[in-house]
């Protein structure tokens, strides 16, 4: 152990992207408290597999807590920087009556989080975003000076919380951070994502259904770039904002012909209406992250998507 070991939380810890940074944090002789409360989002037996190299490691220890009811100051004890990835995923699911649960585990867990935090000296609270909240924005690649406008309940709440990030900011001097992931992809991704999806259906000769022309493009982001510019972030200054991008933006249809051209089989096609909420494209500016903090996305949408293609198929 160095003179630059943290004492970390990771909340979301056992999700996609939160069991990937508390990997690499403890990889890096970090300490890592993860939290998690295995809501029923997916089955809890996924999320307890991606903590399976964990589960053993001296410097990591997994609390199941809801973070809108715990008794959080406890947990707070000693830590350093927090990184909060907890957060009830999709858009999609994100209309109707389960809008109540967005708005419990986006906004109230974070503003119970942030209440918490504010009477400890911690170095850094890092808030995981979404390029959800910017909506179908005007301009592409969208920086983070653009205006938010979210065009779905998913991408409100995350925009709300970022506020709260702000008020507590500004308030308390609490040193927060905000990034902005743009769809994020690789090994363990959620089940409801595409990439994963159409890796499944397309391997098994399934029908696979576009919502749209398949011309809708997305920043893709592999998670170990996005696991890089998260620990970056602990090192910004407090009140920062930055984009999390993977440097292009590319059409769905061409994502697929890339899976196609993996795995050797030809995609069964089905197209249908677009889905409320989901964006016409997304392209992150990732100039401020790059002056700023030196992040650098080194992972190509090929070379990522055969590592997530070789992790579920193995």
């Amino acid at each position: 152990m160095g003179a630059n070991d943290m004492r970390c939380i990771v909340t979301g810890a056992a999700g996609f992207i939160g069991s990937h940074l508390s990997e690499a944090l403890v990889n890096a002789w970090h300490t890592v408290l993860g939290i998690d409360c295995f809501t029923d989002y997916y089955p809890k037996r996924l999320k307890l597999a991606n903590l399976a190299t964990l589960a053993q490691r001296k410097g990591f220890r997994l609390v199941e807590a809801d973070l809108a009811s715990a008794n959080l100051p406890p947990l707070l004890r000693n830590v350093e920087v927090v990184f909060h990835l907890a957060a009830q995923p999709g858009v999609r699911a994100s209309w109707g009556e389960s809008f109540s649960h967005y708005v419990k585990d986006n906004i109230l867990a974070t503003q119970r989080l942030l209440e918490a935090v504010k009477r400890k000296p911690v170095r850094k609270f890092v808030y995981a975003s979404s390029s959800s909240v910017y909506g179908d924005s005007e301009s592409l690649p969208t920086s983070e000076d653009t205006v938010p406008r979210p065009i779905s309940p998913y991408g409100l709440t995350k925009l709300s919380a970022e506020n709260l990030c702000q008020v507590y900011f500004g308030s308390y001097s609490l040193p927060a951070v905000i990034l902005r992931y743009f769809t994020v992809y690789g090994p363990r991704q959620r089940p409801d994502m595409a990439f994963n999806i159409l890796i499944e259906k397309i391997s098994r000769g399934d029908e696979i259904t576009i919502y749209g022309d398949g011309e809708q493009r997305r920043d893709f982001t592999f998670v170990a770039d996005v696991v890089t510019g998260t620990i970056l972030a602990s090192g910004a200054s407090p009140g920062g904002l930055y984009n999390v991008g993977g440097g292009r933006s590319v059409a769905l249809n061409d994502v697929i012909a890339t899976i196609e051209s993996i795995l050797g089989r030809k995609a069964k096609v089905r197209h249908t209406g677009r889905v409320a909420g989901d964006v016409r494209g997304t392209s992150a500016d990732i100039r401020r992250i790059k002056r700023d903090l030196g992040y650098a996305p080194k992972t190509s949408l090929l070379g990522g998507l055969k590592k997530q293609v070789s992790f579920q198929l193995k």
